[in-house]
């Protein structure tokens, strides 16, 4: 093994030496930031791997009929004018290793805790074609969050797509690490779930702040951070999810059920934009580039119930701005996915946390991913929670002393389940205290 790596290296250095490793050249004609045209590469193919000579790397993101445009994802010195572009002849790749597991890890294979490169690396596509249909199953297997709120009214199930959407500081991130840590008391028939958390664009601050949350709660054995921080490139944060996706894929085709966050794709959107502004693609809607969904829809189809019993679930996070959930983007994205958990802003400052607003959250598989028990409850808790919650906006200013005994009963009973359904933050519920704790509104 050792003598046949030494082989590979070995050829790879001749080759670097005597120029065998370029294919074609050519040389930059312009720069606007981070995407530079270059002229001469005759043959290059899209999303190739390209060098700039000791100054920079990219790939080949558009080709035109007398140059190719490079998206840069590493740039050692100023890029400028007439500098010489070389050609691999290989696709763009990311660099995993078998040893990330529990670390931070970015798309060129460098420990971000340790600043190193994992010295057991492999290649991985970036992108791959999706999973057929025909390879696809229904998708029936709870996939357990411990927040009473999702388990028992808006349940997620293995190979899912929920989508989590909210106003900024409304705790979206927070029910996503509480689904990651909960994952450590459920096992289900393929063993333990392999959690994988995407930043997009997030500060380092609050990257290390979520690794420690993990770390805190021994999630860090099954869990992995696939992260592209606001320090790097905006090439190399619009590919990130789509890194942790293929990682995920090569999870659920060892038979594994895997969880994989996505924090959060307003953001991903934006960064694709600005892409997209800068290499002069025609913009259509709200500036966004035609094939906005497209970006979007191809990422999140990976979510499914593969036939070999593996899955991939997939939470993609959405912000949104005083809570308008119809902007260009979320609607997008709620078109896309198997439902969504609305939080609210207004619940949240009231004190309801998690603050989900169970009047416009839905879960489109809702009871084929339950059990019978918790299916039952789940459907009579919600009716009385939303026939309270409807009542109360009615209601909300009246005098309850002038109110009949069957409104005021209502209201009362409304307002427990209300009260039962706050969880604070890493305080999982099993499924046998969910039943427990909600029995005496149950017939």
């Amino acid at each position: 093994m050792e003598t046949h790596i030494t082989n590979l290296v070995n050829d790879k250095v001749s080759k670097i030496k005597n120029m065998r490793n370029i294919f074609d050249s050519g040389k930059v004609i312009r720069i606007k930031d981070y995407i530079v045209e270059v002229s001469g590469l005759e043959n290059a193919m899209y999303f190739e791997k390209v060098i700039i000579m000791q100054k920079g790397m990219g790939y080949v993101n558009a080709i035109y009929e007398n140059s190719v445009s490079v998206a840069i994802v590493k740039e050692y010195a100023k890029i400028e004018k007439g500098d010489v572009v070389n050609l691999t002849g290989e696709k763009f790749r990311a660099i995993i290793s078998n040893d990330s597991m529990g670390r931070i890890i970015d798309i060129f294979g460098v420990d971000q805790l340790s600043g190193k490169p994992f010295e057991n690396f492999k290649y991985i596509d970036i992108e791959r074609p999706n999973v057929p249909i025909i390879d696809r199953t229904a998708v029936c297997r709870p996939l357990l969050t411990g927040i009473a709120g999702i388990d028992l009214i808006y349940p997620i199930g293995k190979g899912q797509r929920q989508l989590i959407i909210g106003d900024k500081k409304t705790g979206k991130t927070q029910i996503a690490l509480d689904t990651i840590v909960n994952q450590k008391q459920v096992s289900g028939e393929n063993g333990q779930v392999i959690c994988i958390y995407i930043a997009v664009g997030k500060t380092k601050k609050e990257i290390k702040t979520i690794y420690n949350e993990l770390l805190k709660r021994n999630a860090l054995s099954y869990t992995m951070m696939v992260v592209a921080t606001n320090d790097d490139k905006p090439p190399v944060l619009s590919l990130i999810p789509y890194v942790g996706l293929s990682i995920a894929e090569e999870y659920m085709m060892q038979k594994k059920d895997v969880l994989v966050v996505i924090d959060d794709l307003k953001r991903h959107a934006e960064i694709y934009r600005e892409i997209s502004l800068v290499s002069n693609k025609t913009p259509g809607r709200e500036a966004y580039p035609a094939d906005i969904f497209y970006t979007h829809s191809r990422l999140l189809e990976k979510g499914c119930q593969h036939k070999n019993g593996g899955s991939i679930t997939i939470l993609p996070i959405v912000e949104t701005k005083g809570g308008d959930i119809t902007d260009y983007i979320s609607t997008n994205i709620i078109s896309i996915t198997d439902g969504q958990i609305v939080l609210s802003n207004k619940a949240f400052l009231k004190g309801q946390k998690p603050a989900i607003d169970y009047g416009v959250s839905v879960s489109r598989l809702g009871g084929a991913v339950q059990t019978k028990q918790i299916k039952k409850m789940g459907a009579q808790i919600r009716l009385k929670l939303l026939n309270y919650l409807e009542t109360k906006e009615v209601y909300e200013l009246a005098n309850i002393d002038e109110m009949g005994a069957e409104l005021r009963a209502k209201l009362n009973e409304g307002r427990n389940i209300e009260n039962l359904l706050k969880q604070n933050k890493f305080e999982p519920l099993t499924t046998e205290e969910m039943l427990e704790r909600f029995k005496d509104f149950c017939q």
